[in-house]
């Protein structure tokens, strides 16, 4: 008696495979740096970009007062004073998510923003592991494949193969 199940689960996984790397690579990277580009939203005033929700308010981006409280009492680092980890902190969580969005120096942003996860993940809120380690296998995902073919750096390195 012959199951059609292996043959179906074969088809149904060559579906699958057919999936373009380059469409999921996109959608982690869309992700993840939403993700991180939130964050840095939430510690400054004066400019916000939001696309989704359509918000846009161009002014000279600052501190928030809140973040500089919350650096000072919650998110204490060790080796750094909290002004400066509330500055790197900041700048890091707008800069390489439009990196990452734009697929330019996918790598090295996705592995500084490993870094920040991990400092976060370690010093600040341990008990917050499955939120981290889905950050960690976007970024792990990115790290190790790259960006796919929608991204600048993908132009780069066809230019220059």
């Amino acid at each position: 008696m012959n199951f059609p199940a292996p043959c179906l689960v074969k088809r149904t996984v060559a579906l699958f495979e057919k999936i373009p790397y380059s469409l999921i690579a996109f959608i982690a990277r869309f992700s993840i740096a939403a993700v991180f580009w939130k964050s840095g939203q939430t510690k400054v005033e004066g400019f916000a970009i939001d696309l989704i929700s359509g918000t846009f308010q161009w002014g000279e981006p600052k501190l928030a007062a809140s973040t500089l409280f919350l650096f000072r009492s919650e998110y204490q680092l060790p080796l750094l004073s909290p002004e400066v980890a509330a500055h790197l902190a900041t700048f890091a969580e707008h800069f390489f998510p439009v990196l990452i969005l734009l697929g330019f120096a996918t790598r090295f942003s996705a592995l500084a923003l490993i870094g920040m996860t991990l400092t976060i993940q370690l010093f600040v809120y341990p008990d917050a592991y499955p939120t981290h380690g889905t950050w960690l296998a976007l970024l792990l995902l990115l790290l190790a494949k790259g960006p796919g073919c929608l991204s600048i750096d993908h132009l780069i390195a066809r230019r220059y193969r």
